[in-house]
């Protein structure tokens, strides 16, 4: 039986796609964290107390008290010639009506 410690922590008040949480003491500079709404977001300022987080995406699903996770890997754009003249959202995902690329192309 495998088990799989996640880190979860809790949303303090949301303002203009920023947000801070607590509880996410593993967390490292430039992580994806995941709202339990589902939006996601980027950790980039670390505090004692807490985690300053930039909103991908709406932020009226988030509340004050919501649970955050963060997901142990660091954002990233995927480069090659598949991406050559693609038009993507801030996570990477095709917005210009194309498929998207797998990662070995």
């Amino acid at each position: 039986m495998n088990f799989q410690v996640v880190e979860i922590g809790g949303v303090v008040p949301v303002a203009d796609r920023i947000s801070h949480a607590y509880g996410l003491n593993e967390i490292q500079v430039g992580e994806m964290v995941e709202f339990s709404s589902g939006v996601k977001g980027i950790a980039l300022n670390l505090e004692n107390e807490n985690v300053g987080i930039i909103i991908f995406g709406s932020d009226t699903t988030i509340q004050e008290g919501d649970l955050i996770k963060h997901t142990g890997s660091i954002v990233y754009v995927p480069i090659g010639k598949a991406m050559f003249g693609r038009v993507v959202d801030a996570l990477s995902v095709p917005i210009d009506g194309i498929v998207a690329p797998n990662d070995h192309e």
